[in-house]
C-alpha cells in the first residue's frame, strides 16, 4: 500500500526484442529470459521471413537469422515455441506484410499443443504502411497490404477476441526522422486509414467495431528529451480518445483507451562511448511510465550494444533488470499521475496537438496515408526533418555526448573481451537452416500443399478473408515463400518513393562543407566529368536513414547522386554501376550481411571489367569484419561512431582522386 492507502498498480508487460540463428537457439534464449523474470516474448524475424522468402531464395544469402529468427514452416515455428505453453503466454510479433502467415502459423502451432485459439494473447504488428516509409520490409502495393491487414483484424476479433491485431507502430517513424507531432500525425492517421478500411470491408458489423477500436494498440518510440516523450504521451492518450469517441462514435471509455508498448529509441544509441548508452536507455523509459494517465502497458529495452553488434543473452538481461528495478524498487507505481496539474506539461501537451492535428488535416487533404505513401509527401517529410537533425549534430546545436562533445575518454572494458561486446551468429547456422528446409520439403504431401496453395490462390484473387486459407496452408505444410509467391503474382510488388529529391537546390553551408564542394569541383574537372556517387542497399536490409541522408549531403557536397532505394541485387549495383559510369560505390548494410553481400557485388563487378571501382560501406560493422573488408579492397568502412558527414564526402572525394591517380589532400 502506498501513503495515500491506494493499490500499488501493476507493472507493465516486461519484454526483450529477440530472435536470431534459428528456431531452436531462439527457443532457448526465450525460455531462459522468461525464467529470469520476463513476462512477455517479443519476436523479431530475419529479413527473409519478414519479406516472404525461404531460406534458400537468392535474395536470403548472407541475411539468414542475422537479425532475428528464420520461419519457413510450422516446423520451425514449433520449434521455437517448444515447450512454451501459447495459451499462457502474451506473444507480440515485429512482422507486417507477412503478418497474416506468421499468424497463422502461431494458430496452427497452438492448435497443436492443443490449446484453443480464442484463448490466444499477444499482438501482431501488421502495420505495413509504416514499412514503405522506414523499416522497408514491404512486398505489396499499399492498397492490397491494406486489404491484408483488415482480413486480418477482421478474422481476429471473430476469432481471437483477446489479440491485438494490429500495433500502429510510430517506433520507426522516429527512427527515421519523424518529430514528436509527426509521430502523433502520422501514427493516428495510418490508425484511422485502417479503421475506416476495417469499416468500408463490410466484414465486422457495426455493433462488433466497438470491439475493432478497442483492440488497436500502439508501438511508439521514447527519445532522450523525456519530458517532451512524455508530452507526446499524453498527446497520443487525448488525441485517441477524441478520435475513437468523435469519427468512429465509441460510447465505452475502456475502449477509448490509448493503449500502447514501447521501446526506447535504438536512433539515439552511439557507438562511441557506448556505456553512455545505459543511462539513456533509463531516461527514456522515465518519459513512457512517469504519467500514470499515459503509461505504457508493455516495455522492451534496446541493449546498451545494439549500435556494435548482435546483443549478447547478458545484455537482454541488463535491459530486462532495468526495467524491474524501477518496477519493484522505486515507488513509482504507489501514485496516481504526476504531471496533473502542470502548466508547464499541459502547454507543451496542447502545442504538439495543435501541430499534430495541423499536419492530419493536410495528409486528409491529400487524400489519406496510402495517398502520401504514394506521392511520397511523408517519406519527404521525414527526410527533410532526419536532414535537420543530422545538421544539427553536426554544427553542435544538437549535443550528443561522446560524439560531438566531451569526447575524451578511457578504454571501456565493456568492450574490451574477446567477444568485443557483441554475440557472434554461427556462420553455420544458415546453412543448417537450408538443409533443414529441403527435408521438410521431400516430407510433406505435395497434394496437400498444392491444394491449400489454389484456394490460398481463390481467396486472394477473390474478397474472401485470406486468414482461414492461410491457415490452412500452415497446417499443409506451406513455406513463407511460397505463401508469400502467391500473393506476389496476385498482388504484384512495389517500390516506395526514396523521398530524396535531387531535383532541389543544393543545402548546407559552412566552411567545411564549402571545402568538400571546392574539392569535389576540382576533382570533376581534372577527371574529365562530374563526380558520379552510387549509393546502393543491396539485400533485404530497408533500413534507409542513413542511405538517404547520405544521398542528400552528397548532392549538398556537389557529387551526382544516384540512389534508387532498398532491396538491390548485387547484378543491379554492379549493372547501375556499369550504365551510370559512377566514380564511386557506397553501400549501406545495417543487417549484418555486409561480408556475403560485398563479396557479391565484387564479383558482380569483376564480371563487368569494373573490378577496380572503389567501394566504401556503411553499417553497423564490427572491427575485425572491418579489416577484412579492407583487406578484400574496400576503401572505406564507416559505421555509427562516423557521425560528422563533411569528413565522409572529404574521404569519399580523396578516395576516387586516388583511384584515379590524382594527388591527395595535404
Amino acid at each position: 500500500m502506498s501513503e495515500q492507502g491506494t493499490e500499488r498498480d501493476r507493472p507493465w508487460l516486461m519484454r526483450t526484442y529477440s530472435g536470431h540463428s534459428s528456431a531452436r537457439a531462439s527457443n532457448e534464449l526465450y525460455r531462459t529470459n522468461l525464467s529470469k523474470g520476463q513476462t512477455g516474448l517479443s519476436v523479431a524475424f530475419d529479413l527473409p521471413t519478414q519479406t516472404g522468402y525461404d531460406s534458400d531464395h537468392p535474395l536470403a544469402r548472407g541475411e539468414v537469422g542475422k537479425v532475428g529468427v528464420p520461419i519457413d514452416h510450422i516446423g520451425d515455428m514449433a520449434i521455437l515455441f517448444d515447450q512454451i505453453p501459447l495459451d499462457r503466454m502474451n506473444t507480440s510479433m515485429t512482422i507486417n506484410a507477412t503478418a497474416p502467415w506468421l499468424l497463422a502459423l502461431y494458430i496452427a502451432v497452438a492448435e497443436k499443443q492443443g490449446a484453443d485459439p480464442s484463448a490466444l494473447q499477444g499482438t501482431t504488428q501488421n502495420d505495413v504502411l509504416k514499412e514503405y516509409l522506414s523499416r522497408g520490409t514491404y512486398i505489396f502495393p499499399p492498397e492490397p497490404s491494406v486489404r491484408l491487414t483488415t482480413d486480418l483484424i477482421a478474422y481476429t476479433v471473430d476469432n481471437i477476441p483477446k489479440w491485438n491485431p494490429t500495433n500502429v507502430c510510430s517506433y520507426h517513424l522516429q527512427e527515421a526522422g519523424a518529430t514528436p507531432t509527426q509521430e502523433l500525425a502520422y501514427a493516428l492517421s495510418t490508425a484511422i486509414e485502417i479503421l475506416d478500411a476495417v469499416r468500408d470491408s463490410g466484414q465486422v458489423g457495426e455493433e462488433r467495431f466497438e470491439e475493432v477500436v478497442g483492440r488497436i494498440s500502439f508501438f511508439v518510440n521514447a527519445g532522450i528529451r523525456f519530458v517532451e516523450e512524455t508530452c507526446k504521451l499524453r498527446a497520443f492518450v487525448r488525441m485517441w480518445d477524441e478520435i475513437t469517441a468523435r469519427r468512429y462514435g465509441v460510447q465505452n471509455p475502456k475502449l477509448r483507451r490509448f493503449r500502447y508498448g514501447v521501446q526506447v529509441n535504438s536512433l539515439g544509441l552511439t557507438e562511441s562511448q557506448p556505456e553512455n548508452n545505459v543511462q539513456r536507455i533509463v531516461l527514456e523509459m522515465l518519459g513512457v511510465t512517469l504519467s500514470r494517465g499515459a503509461r505504457a502497458r508493455a516495455i522492451q529495452l534496446p541493449a546498451w550494444n545494439e549500435a556494435l553488434g548482435l546483443p549478447r543473452p547478458w545484455d537482454q538481461q541488463w535491459a530486462l533488470r532495468m526495467q524491474q528495478v524501477l518496477a519493484f524498487e522505486t515507488d513509482l507505481l504507489e501514485y496516481g499521475d504526476l504531471l496533473d496539474g502542470s502548466p508547464v506539461v499541459e502547454a507543451k501537451v496542447q502545442s504538439l496537438i495543435d501541430g499534430a492535428r495541423e499536419e492530419m488535416a493536410r495528409i486528409e487533404d491529400l487524400g489519406g496515408m496510402v495517398a502520401c505513401i504514394d506521392n511520397g509527401h511523408v517519406k519527404r517529410e521525414l527526410v527533410q526533418s532526419h536532414t535537420a537533425r543530422i545538421r544539427a549534430i553536426e554544427n553542435g546545436d544538437l549535443q550528443i555526448v561522446g560524439v560531438n562533445c566531451f569526447k575524451q575518454t578511457a578504454d571501456s572494458p565493456l568492450t574490451s573481451e574477446d567477444d568485443s561486446g557483441i554475440l557472434k551468429v554461427d556462420e553455420g547456422a544458415e546453412r543448417e537452416q537450408v538443409a533443414a528446409l529441403e527435408r521438410f520439403r521431400a516430407q510433406r504431401n505435395q497434394g496437400e500443399v498444392d491444394a491449400a496453395l489454389a484456394d490460398l490462390r481463390a481467396a486472394a484473387t477473390g474478397s474472401t478473408n485470406i486468414m482461414p486459407a492461410s491457415i490452412a496452408c500452415a497446417r499443409a505444410g506451406v513455406t513463407t515463400g511460397e505463401w508469400s509467391q502467391v500473393l506476389r503474382d496476385v498482388f504484384g510488388e512495389y517500390r516506395a518513393p526514396t523521398g530524396v529529391d535531387f531535383s532541389g537546390k543544393a543545402g548546407g553551408s559552412g566552411d567545411a562543407l564549402a571545402a568538400v564542394r571546392e574539392r569535389v569541383h576540382a576533382t570533376g574537372e581534372a577527371v574529365g566529368r562530374p563526380l558520379r556517387l552510387l549509393i546502393g542497399k543491396p539485400g533485404l536490409d530497408g533500413h534507409s536513414n542513413g542511405a538517404e541522408q547520405i544521398a542528400v549531403k552528397a548532392r549538398d557536397a556537389g557529387f551526382e547522386v544516384v540512389y534508387e532505394g532498398i532491396r538491390l541485387t548485387p547484378a543491379q549495383i554492379a549493372r547501375a554501376a556499369q550504365e551510370e559510369g559512377v566514380h564511386l560505390i557506397g553501400l549501406s548494410v545495417l543487417s549484418g550481411s555486409h561480408m556475403e553481400l560485398v563479396e557479391d557485388i565484387y564479383c558482380e563487378l569483376e564480371q563487368l571489367g569494373l573490378g577496380h571501382l572503389p567501394l566504401v560501406v556503411g553499417g553497423i560493422i564490427p572491427q575485425e569484419d572491418e579489416q577484412v573488408l579492407r583487406k578484400r579492397g574496400v576503401a572505406d568502412v564507416f559505421t555509427p561512431k562516423d557521425i560528422d558527414m563533411n569528413t565522409i564526402m572529404a574521404r569519399m572525394v580523396e578516395i576516387i582522386r586516388d583511384s584515379h591517380g590524382l594527388d591527395s589532400a595535404a
